[in-house]
């Protein structure tokens, strides 16, 4: 069975997208932590992330590193954070995570509650500073 991620790049769910070539995908988590909290993921479903191989490994950071400083010119942070957890979703993925302290990235707490057009208005801010 498909991912949810998987589905996203099948265009079979919609997302927030940030960023996107022939192997990656990058866009707003739905449940985030901070504005502007991003997933990035390869689009060949991998459940875990030191699974794939070392090329499209590298790549993803890659990838990822090329979208961080987009949330960084988008929001009022420290730094971007990076976490890789790779329980959530069986989809091999990575969190870019806009951050101000250590507590900003604990998955415990609450998780912001964003509408449609916060998070719309939110990708196309972020696609613009790419």
């Amino acid at each position: 069975m498909s991912s949810i991620f998987t589905k996203i790049v099948n265009k079979e769910i919609p997302c927030y997208k940030i960023a996107e070539d022939d192997s990656f995908l990058a866009f707003l988590d739905i449940n985030p932590l901070a504005k502007g909290h991003t997933l990035v993921i390869p689009k060949k479903e991998v459940d875990y992330i030191f699974h794939l191989d070392d090329t499209l490994y590298k790549e993803l950071f890659a990838f990822a590193k090329k979208v961080a400083p987009a949330i960084e010119k988008t929001i009022k942070c420290e730094r971007i954070g990076i976490t890789v957890i790779g329980l959530e979703v069986p989809h091999a993925h990575i969190h870019l995570i806009p951050i101000n302290s250590l507590y900003d990235m604990d998955f415990k707490q609450p998780k912001l509650k964003l509408t449609q057009e916060e998070f719309a208005a939110m990708a196309e801010k972020i696609r613009g500073n790419l």
